[in-house]
């Protein structure tokens, strides 16, 4: 062989004592070659370096394995998890990933990021679409290409993958309440964002199911840590509030500073709850109980159930019978921000 070119897979069909056609059958773990023939292949394999040409193998088969991405705002905790999960997930079932991030979720730049996915050859498609922009959007997608929405529940007539937030909300305020307090304050994420609505929802289910006091929700705008401070500099002037669920970690860490500086203790006199245990939330000071997302889990979900849509004869999973929703259950992580109320 020339030492200046790499070595194909007729070279290993010439050094392992077989045909074309068997090195391809072992390549793709066909099951008829017999063992001693598949570990022939295997060392004539190892022995040249020998790499599988992706592009002439999805040129033979017409499948490219790629998928494309549309995400949104990578420096949210939340969105870049769910990104995170896609990737790993696609890296498993032996898939690349094609990502296009949007700055704004409105219906012309999530149906613009579609074409051009398509162009460039994808085979399906996952939106992380978390506000009901995105959602409003997807309604308008074309019709032949294989769609899933994550993070945005069950609002769509896609097939989508999301976290329960509202079973996380409830689980937060639930516990905060069997701790002992009279009612819960809520700190709110963006009205714009499926998940702040239904974390408000989940907030609101669990005060009416346990008979405890309704209170207005504390206006949020966003989920940044700054949010938590300005509103954690109103709510220190107010004694009768004993607890707060926030609708993320980053506001409550806000939260925390507000009322630490004016001289409010955490938990002797005011609980605090977040969403999303970031990496940090045991390291706030006092470690932060929260409501845990599987990312990973959402992303092999979301991976699955778009190969499941693609379909095709070397998927090996079956087309789905009709359109699901995924709703993966969150865990409530207990840590020190959390007590009973003082007598």
């Amino acid at each position: 062989m020339d030492g200046d070119r790499a070595p194909v897979m007729a070279d290993v069909a010439r050094i392992a004592g077989v045909s074309h056609q068997t090195v391809s059958r072992v390549l793709n773990d066909h099951p008829n070659v017999r063992p001693a023939t598949r570990d022939r292949v295997l060392a004539a394999v190892r022995e040249l370096g020998y790499r599988p040409n992706a592009t002439a193998r999805n040129l033979a088969t017409r499948r490219t394995r790629t998928l494309g991405v549309v995400g949104f705002n990578t420096t949210l905790y939340g969105p870049a998890s769910m990104l995170y999960g896609i990737e790993r997930a696609a890296r498993q079932y032996e898939y690349f990933v094609t990502v296009n991030a949007l700055e704004v979720l409105d219906r012309r730049s999530v149906l613009d990021a579609v074409d051009r996915l398509r162009s460039q050859g994808v085979e399906g498609i996952i939106v992380v679409a978390p506000q009901t922009t995105a959602v409003a959007a997807l309604a308008n997608a074309p019709a032949d290409v294989a769609l899933v929405a994550v993070g945005c529940g069950t609002h769509t007539a896609l097939t989508s993958v999301a976290v329960d937030n509202e079973t996380g909300a409830e689980q937060a305020t639930s516990h905060l309440l069997d701790l002992g307090h009279r009612t819960v304050h809520h700190l709110v994420g963006p009205r714009s964002w499926l998940d702040a609505q239904e974390r408000e929802a989940g907030w609101r289910r669990a005060l009416e199911n346990r008979g405890a006091p309704s209170v207005e929700p504390l206006a949020g705008g966003d989920w940044t840590a700054r949010t938590g401070y300005e509103c954690g500099q109103r709510i220190a002037a107010h004694p009768d509030v004993t607890a707060v669920f926030c609708a993320n970690d980053h506001m409550a860490l806000g939260l925390l500073r507000a009322l630490q500086q004016a001289g409010r203790r955490v938990p002797e006199d005011i609980s605090i709850i977040g969403f999303d245990d970031i990496p940090e939330a045991e390291y706030f000071g006092p470690p932060l109980t929260t409501v845990r997302q599987d990312f990973d889990e959402l992303g092999r979900r979301a991976l699955r159930a778009l190969i499941e849509h693609i379909g095709g004869p070397d998927s090996a999973l079956p087309a789905p019978a009709e359109t699901p929703h995924v709703v993966i259950p969150p865990s409530l992580v207990v840590r020190a921000s959390a007590a009973p109320p003082r007598t």
